[in-house]
């Protein structure tokens, strides 16, 4: 089955809007797991009642450093660090040592006649 531009366009935005309301809900559960309301987390924050609540539902047009800020202040932002870890990218390593591979070097002789 041939997908079409358009069709392609949207799994692509369907996945992205999934991921984004997984990690507002996880959001969420740490703030709850904490006893905190979200009027603590926006005054905490310095945003708006309904900023905390669009991050919470993972809405995707919600700032990434908004998203950031909250973690942080959940205590959360050293996780953040994982996320595109090179060292982690197994698909990007095994790329590279592919590359590498294939790789040859020649030993080129130095004429060091003068």
């Amino acid at each position: 089955m041939i997908a079409m531009a358009g069709q392609k366009s949207s799994v692509y935005q369907e996945e992205i809007t999934r991921i984004a309301q997984r990690l507002g809900g996880r959001i969420r559960a740490a703030r709850i797991f904490r006893n905190w309301r979200q009027e603590d987390l926006a005054a905490r924050t310095g945003f708006s009642r309904s900023t905390i609540q669009a991050i919470e539902r993972g809405e995707a047009t919600v700032a990434i450093g908004s998203v950031l800020q909250v973690l942080w202040l959940l205590g959360l932002a050293n996780e953040v660090e994982l996320i595109a870890d090179p060292g982690l990218d197994r698909e990007g390593l095994s790329l590279a040592l592919d590359a590498a591979k294939k790789r040859v070097h020649v030993q080129r002789k130095i004429d060091d006649d003068f």
